[in-house]
């Protein structure tokens, strides 16, 4: 079973940028998308075989999360059912036989820290959404989660310690959530491999690779031996942001 995560940074710009082409080349049975950025009605997009589902974001040109699927889900749920978090289309849950699958954006902490206290709150929400979900069945949680773990997880650390994606609060709560039973599936698989999956459009940071890894498939710890490949498709352009895939034998 292969599964695809995509920040695509705005589906209808990403469209305009051989979106189709890669969707079809990667032929995943469940793929996710992040920062879809678009309303209902925006975009008539659909693919033979899938069905999709789709969290909008209240403000407009904002966030946003999809799910294409080869696979009938036997529920969808949106949202982690607390208001407070739950305006901003950030988050689709699909429960399957054998496991949950779960798409999330991640908020950003923004430039100057100015939303670094609602990301502390939302990721002791969502780890406690996730925990309840584990309790039922293994979860398979994907998509942007803006942080970069650690230092290997960018090209330069030392002057990002303090930015958004590398703070300390951040990186602990990543670490909090691999505590409680889950696990980074590419980290995982590849302990030493320095790739990212994210680049900013500033200053040709793509071209000299002095990208993120901030994109994950993180699942429950007890899913380990059932995977088999974790990659970040580093060569498909569109988005700021490259896709990355999981492999399960399920």
């Amino acid at each position: 079973m292969k599964l695809i995560s995509w920040n695509v940074n705005g589906l209808r710009a990403c469209v305009g940028k051989n979106f189709e082409e890669a969707f079809k080349a990667l032929d995943a049975d469940f793929f996710c998308l992040q920062e879809t950025k678009m309303q209902q009605g925006q975009l008539d997009i659909a693919f033979p075989g899938y069905e999709s589902y789709w969290n909008y974001a209240e403000k407009k040109g904002y966030s946003g999360t999809a799910v294409f699927t080869k696979h009938h889900p036997l529920s969808v749920s949106y949202g982690i059912g607390i208001d407070e978090h739950d305006h901003e289309g950030r988050v689709i849950t699909l429960e399957m036989p054998a496991f949950y699958l779960v798409t999330v954006y991640t908020p950003n902490s923004q430039d100057g820290l100015r939303r670094l206290d609602y990301r502390m709150k939302w990721e002791d929400d969502f780890q406690n959404y996730l925990q309840t979900l584990d309790k039922k069945k293994p979860v398979v949680v994907c998509g942007d989660m803006n942080v970069a773990h650690e230092e290997i997880d960018l090209k330069n650390p030392k002057t990002n310690r303090k930015n958004a994606g590398f703070t300390d609060e951040e990186r602990e709560k990543f670490s909090l959530l691999l505590s409680k039973g889950f696990i980074d599936s590419f980290r995982t698989l590849h302990p030493e491999q320095v790739t990212y999956s994210w680049w900013s459009y500033r200053f040709q940071a793509r071209q000299k690779n002095a990208g993120w890894r901030i994109d994950y498939f993180v699942t429950s710890e007890r899913l380990r031996p059932h995977i088999q490949e974790a990659a970040i498709h580093t060569d498909i352009m569109g988005s700021d942001h490259c896709p990355v895939e999981l492999r399960l034998d399920i």
